[in-house]
């Protein structure tokens, strides 16, 4: 008979690629969790892993497994949560990836969420696009807000959220003007520190800077919008960021924000959850709270 707790290490395995990491978190030693993987596989009478100095992926067989391991654990975590929500009751933790350019916009969820449910536990975790559906699709994430650019509809069930608009910010020594807006020829004039290459936001400001034959002076890269605005903070550089985040700082010491215009650029974000999370409680009611709102 096959046991939930051995398809929840397999899963961690996959997620941590590392036999004392994967055991580690699971809070079981290294030798426990491998002969736990090892009786499996004699169960099964297959071979789940590729095993060498250190760990080197999964078999085709294990593959297979893996597959049928998120769906078992996925299966038995809606099954809880519908009984506990069927007694009036919606508990649980919510992990919820974020991409930086919205983190603003889900820094409010929580609360939102706690006032009817406070039951319901949420997780931000900070991600770029591809992270969040990779989580999405191992498990260690149970929904996210990212951009709908790109989102199959046939893996994922997506709700649209709000429109993202860009704003330049800049000192104000080196704003093109101290209030109204700026063309993106003039944020291209700027120097400027961005997001890193392999965040979502930064690709899409590389394509529309490439689309209007424009180059801009990247001084520096960041993971993070934080270091950013200290750097505008310190007169170091200006920064191109989404108008929810400056709503959310209000005004910025030392700096100007300029939206930026010719042309108006906006990209859809909305919250996307597996088609076969849709089981999940918590992610149900995340989805009706923000759909009244959307």
């Amino acid at each position: 008979m096959l046991e939930l707790r051995d398809m929840q290490l397999l899963l961690s395995l996959a997620r941590h690629k590392h036999f004392a990491r994967a055991a580690a978190v699971c809070g079981i030693s290294q030798p426990a969790f491998s002969m736990r993987i090892r009786n499996l596989e004699d169960q099964l009478g297959l071979s789940i892993v590729k095993r060498g100095n250190r760990f080197q992926g999964f078999t085709e067989e294990g593959e297979i497994v893996l597959r049928w391991a998120r769906r078992i654990t996925d299966d038995a975590r809606a099954m809880e949560q519908e009984i506990l929500s069927a007694k009036g009751t919606i508990t649980g933790t919510l992990t919820l990836g974020v991409v930086p350019t919205a983190l603003a916009y889900a820094s409010r969820l929580p609360a939102m969420v706690a006032k009817v449910h406070p039951g319901i536990m949420m997780r931000l975790r900070s991600a770029s696009s591809l992270q969040i559906q990779q989580g999405i699709e191992d498990g260690s994430i149970d929904a996210g807000i990212t951009y709908s650019d790109g989102v199959s509809a046939d893996v994922l069930d997506l709700l649209p959220l709000y429109e993202e608009t860009y704003v330049l910010v800049a000192p104000r020594s080196m704003a093109p003007r101290a209030r109204g807006t700026a063309t993106w020829a003039e944020a291209a004039a700027l120097p400027l520190t961005l997001l890193v290459r392999d965040m979502q936001n930064r690709r899409i400001l590389d394509r529309h800077f490439a689309e209007m034959n424009l180059h801009p002076q990247v001084l520096s890269e960041n993971n993070a919008f934080t270091s950013s605005l200290v750097m505008v903070n310190e007169g170091f550089a200006a920064t191109i960021v989404p108008q929810a985040l400056i709503a959310s700082l209000g005004e910025i010491q030392n700096a100007v924000a300029l939206p930026l215009v010719e042309p108006e650029l906006t990209k859809s974000i909305c919250l996307v959850a597996a088609v076969r999370h849709q089981g999940l409680a918590t992610v149900q009611a995340l989805q009706r709270i923000l759909g009244r709102e959307a």
